[in-house]
């Protein structure tokens, strides 16, 4: 299951360095909704692993989404040793294996 981040929770796990995955929604977002299970699956395949995978509620906090230029929902935004990662970046709904695919290029760096 992912982690619902808040601003701050999501700063201590980027920080730390560890890989993060953010999934950035809201719940009157049709697509974000149709990904919930898809990004559950990937959260849950990946339980256990050096990774950490959540979800931030746009509705809910603010800052980071402001901070990472968050234009439009889902997005979904790739961190390892407490930066983003620029060339990872998805927006719109996804399928489970580009997720994975994108989720091992970032554990590859």
């Amino acid at each position: 299951m992912a982690l619902n981040f808040t601003d701050q929770t999501a700063r201590e796990a980027i920080e730390s360095g560890k890989t993060v995955v953010i999934d950035f929604w809201a719940t009157w977002c049709g697509p974000c909704m149709g990904m919930a299970p898809v990004y559950g699956q990937l959260a849950d395949e990946y339980a256990g692993k050096e990774i950490v995978i959540g979800k931030y509620n746009i509705d809910e906090q603010t800052d980071l989404a402001t901070e990472c230029r968050i234009m439009s929902i889902p997005t979904i935004l790739f961190f390892k040793d407490g930066k983003q990662v620029k060339d990872l970046r998805l927006a719109g709904s996804q399928n489970i294996d580009t997720l994975r695919t994108n989720v091992e290029k970032l554990l590859a760096l």
